[in-house]
């Protein structure tokens, strides 16, 4: 699975604001509309499913990072959402740092392994502090999407 598979240019915004997590997790809902409105999905819904995920604990794995995550119903394909937040938000993060690079995935509610291993490359990806350091210092979506796409392909291998 490459990242260019499930997160298109659509799929990324920032910098936004946000004050909270929750709010965090408005704006990737209100964003995967966009893309997840093609299966009948509203920000609510998804919204629902991200905040179901987060009860069971928090999603945010270290150093700024959170990779929230939701299977939902009609989705017949892995799709992606990435932003980063202008401001970081306390996010109950293992680590306790508030977290400002946001990359969510969505599942087909069968997807069991792809799901697992969307999550470990996402992770993977986003433990490398250069790339982390280089999507803070970029002031748009375009930038954001040609550094996860430039990362990808130079790792692909």
């Amino acid at each position: 699975m490459f990242l260019t598979e499930v997160l298109d240019r659509n799929s990324v915004a920032g910098p936004v604001s946000a004050n909270s997590k929750r709010n965090a997790l408005q704006i990737v809902a209100d964003l995967a509309e966009r893309t997840l409105g093609a299966y009948g999905l509203e920000a609510d819904a998804i919204l629902q499913g991200l905040l179901e995920r987060e009860k069971l604990s928090s999603t945010g794995v270290g150093q700024g990072v959170a990779v929230p995550h939701a299977a939902l119903p009609g989705l017949t394909r892995m799709h992606g959402v990435f932003i980063r937040l202008e401001t970081p938000v306390s996010y109950e993060a293992i680590d306790d740092v508030p977290v400002d690079l946001i990359f969510a995935l969505f599942a087909p509610e069968d997807a069991g392994t792809e799901h697992l291993r969307a999550l470990a490359k996402v992770s993977r990806i986003l433990r490398q502090k250069e790339l982390r350091e280089q999507l803070r210092q970029v002031d748009t979506a375009d930038a954001l999407y040609a550094l996860l796409n430039r990362t990808e392909t130079s790792h692909a291998a």
